[in-house]
């Protein structure tokens, strides 16, 4: 007998308490950001980050005093465009993995552990070092998304090999299609036997939000948010996959066209946000279950929650990046993953993490 899906599980699913909840982390991203870009290395006070944000947003102050020189150079143009990208980066890895655990109907699922991120990092490393690195930050990003999006279709692919696709398969192949990557990624590199070259690939594998600038933050804007629109405009289809094939087609809708669309659309943003972070493990497994079992599965409310939350926690995980070690920073996809794999091994454990009931 089939288990319906209870859309409004949770432990607050009222709307009062969502519309709170989207109040107050929206305030706590703004008060997120306006600290953050406080923190470095370089002694600032408050006074002086504030008057070059404000006369850059707004052209209030002296020009001469605030529009160039050390200050200016380093809230400008390092301090908030990394902040924005933190910002973006959670908002887009929080989105993809609430998408892609609804496509594969496992709430294990996330582009790291399913082995994306990696397609995505060993697509743009060939993009660089073949030469199609020409073309610019597009053409990069362009290799990115097409490692992603061979590296989703592939891990589906793998786990339906002999069968039915299992949550167990899915994971398997996953890690296995991610050491491939990652591997083929150090091969090309030891090949080409150029330093330079090495480096960026630890880029890619260590991730870093070190390389943010005001172009590339525009580019991935334009890529996160109008996908994290449609999702969130999709959230009724996300929710019949999660109750699955057979119940969607008694309701007259073949999922079997979303899902191919929706995997091409969560392999575009992971593309992009590889391109410019590296790759940043679970932060779409850790915030949509842990805001799922806040408020619940239904997308129409997971979605927001998650894109704010995850902005939030990057933000924060950045900041913790750059002050945990004195006068030295500690790559942010090293960091989260000492507190993601751990998050991943206790789901893993429990009996029942699955939507809505017992695995």
């Amino acid at each position: 007998m089939k288990q319906k899906m209870n859309l409004k599980s949770g432990m607050f699913n009222g709307l009062p308490a969502y519309a709170c909840a989207l109040l107050l982390l929206a305030a706590g991203l703004v008060l997120s950001v306006l600290y953050a870009v406080t923190v470095g290395s370089a002694e600032l006070s408050v006074g002086e980050v504030y008057r070059v944000i404000l006369y850059e947003l707004f052209r209030w102050g002296d020009p001469e005093q605030l529009g160039s020189g050390a200050v200016h150079d380093i809230v400008w143009l390092i301090r908030l465009p990394r902040v924005v990208l933190a910002v973006l980066v959670g908002m887009g890895l929080s989105v993809v993995g609430a998408v892609m655990q609804a496509i594969v109907k496992n709430p294990l699922a996330d582009p790291y552990v399913l082995g994306i991120s990696s397609g995505a990092s060993l697509g743009a490393t060939l993009t660089l070092l073949l030469g199609a690195g020409l073309f610019g930050a597009a053409g990069v990003g362009l290799g990115a998304f097409i490692g992603a999006l061979a590296a989703a279709f592939s891990v589906i692919a793998i786990a339906g090999i002999g069968g039915r696709i299992t949550s167990v398969k899915l994971i398997l192949a996953g890690v296995a299609l991610s050491s491939l990557c990652s591997a083929f990624s150090n091969l090309i590199v030891y090949v080409a036997d150029d330093p330079s070259r090495f480096m960026t690939v630890q880029f890619w594998l260590m991730g870093s939000l070190a390389g943010a600038q005001w172009s590339g933050n525009f580019r991935i804007l334009c890529v996160v948010l109008p996908c994290t629109l449609f999702f969130i405009s999709q959230a009724r289809i996300l929710n019949l996959m999660l109750m699955g094939d057979d119940t969607a087609v008694t309701l007259g809708t073949d999922l079997q066209p979303y899902r191919r669309a929706y995997l091409v659309i969560a392999s575009l943003m992971v593309g992009f946000v590889v391109h410019v972070s590296g790759v940043i493990g679970f932060v779409g497994l850790i915030i949509p279950h842990t805001v799922r079992g806040i408020f619940g599965v239904d997308h129409k409310k997971l979605l927001p929650l998650s894109a704010l939350t995850g902005s939030v926690f990057l933000v924060w995980a950045d900041v913790a990046a750059r002050t945990i070690l004195p006068r030295t920073e500690v790559p942010i996809g090293i960091l989260i993953s000492v507190v993601g794999a751990p998050f991943f091994i206790f789901l893993m454990v429990r009996k029942n993490y699955s939507f809505g009931g017992r695995a």
